[in-house]
């Protein structure tokens, strides 16, 4: 099959990663990188032997680039993905898919209109024990999911927020544990639960004051199924990684992913010290499978490059879909509803009520001290 001519925008700590994987999959032909600042695209096209720009439509021209990975800071999204897809570009964002769901409009709209291929990245979703869940729900073992809960807790120093100048400023990350270290397992909540009918949330900076943005946030939910769910997140727990998704079903059985422990991750900083594996599963005549479930995917995640296997995965079945004209497993819809997700949240502690879904871009979406 014929490879597909693969680029990189955003030469940042994960657009390496999405350089690592394009080189390696076999049916892409990475050949470009491109970065506002040239040299910094220059010591990445370096690193990959393969052009940099500063330029996408030059990248374009002289390289023709088919698909591309937008790897900027999330408020940078919206820009580079309409550009790209203008361009004819198939596109692969990292997550959240922007920051605003007017953005997350313009990236939509954009890709319908030239009939290219998009996804948004949430790698976890390529997590075995995490498709196990997903799974186990498709098959009925839990009977219909009444309850959803999703905890992420972790430890954010200030070191992390000045490693990067767009941090922890809603001009430059769009918000905080919300935006930024939630929206895998958000992304997971709401492929086992479906969509949410209504919300109720808050959040606040309790211990970086130096921060915009939010280190804590909480929420409980209605879904469209009638089912509940709550969610608990903070960067404020020191020394902790702890990321769970778990989902409890009508016929009394529980099943649930740990996506996340141990240290904390920082990605092209830091390695991933605990593997994700399945913390409940009480699936009738399933029961005494867990501890077997838990060796398998310990002893498979520990055995790849398990900072690249899980995105190599998934750019593998972005480019697969762009092969072969399908959707990708996680759609840009899936990306804009995590987007309304923490929008909601930021939204009901701004009006203090209960926020019903659908949501509409606001103009202030970007700031919520208004």
């Amino acid at each position: 099959m014929k490879k597909i001519k693969t680029g990189v925008i955003g030469c940042g700590k994960v657009g390496d990663y999405h350089a690592r994987c394009y080189q390696e999959l076999e049916t892409s032909e990475f050949v470009a990188v491109c970065n506002h600042n040239i040299a910094r695209a220059e010591k990445c096209a370096g690193k990959y032997g393969v052009k940099a720009y500063d330029s996408v439509k030059r990248m374009v021209e002289e390289t023709g680039v088919e698909a591309v990975s937008i790897c900027t800071p999330h408020p940078a999204h919206m820009a580079m993905a309409v550009e790209a897809a203008n361009l004819g570009l198939h596109v692969a964002i990292e997550k959240p898919l922007a920051s605003t769901l007017a953005d997350c409009d313009a990236i939509i709209e954009a890709v319908r209109k030239n009939k290219v291929t998009a996804s948004m990245v949430c790698q976890r979703r390529f997590y075995r024990p995490a498709q196990r869940v997903h799974q186990a729900i498709v098959d009925g073992k839990i009977g219909k999911p009444i309850l959803g809960s999703l905890n992420m807790l972790g430890w954010r120093d200030m070191a992390y927020y000045h490693s990067d100048p767009w941090r922890g400023t809603w001009k430059g990350e769009g918000g905080g544990v919300l935006v930024n270290q939630s929206v895998h397992q958000m992304d997971l909540l709401l492929w086992y639960m479906g969509e949410i009918d209504s919300l109720y949330g808050m959040w606040d900076t309790l211990n970086h004051p130096e921060l915009e943005v939010d280190d804590t946030a909480v929420a409980v939910i209605r879904f469209k199924s009638g089912a509940l769910g709550v969610i608990s997140v903070s960067n404020s727990q020191d020394p902790a990684l702890f990321g769970n998704v778990r989902v409890h079903g009508a016929n009394g059985a529980s099943v649930g992913v740990q996506t996340d422990g141990g240290a904390m991750f920082i990605a092209g900083m830091t390695g991933i010290t605990e593997p994700p594996v399945n913390d409940l599963w009480t699936v009738p005549g399933e029961e005494s499978l867990l501890d077997q479930f838990v060796k398998e995917d310990s002893d498979f995640f520990r055995s790849v490059d398990s900072a690249i296997y899980f995105h190599k995965e998934q750019l593998a079945d972005f480019l697969d879909a762009v092969q072969n004209h399908r959707q990708p497993l996680v759609t840009l819809e899936d990306g804009r509803r995590t987007v309304e997700l923490f929008t909601a949240i930021y939204r009901s502690q701004r009006d203090k009520k209960l926020i019903q879904f659908p949501l509409k871009p606001e103009e202030n979406d970007l700031d919520w001290r208004k």
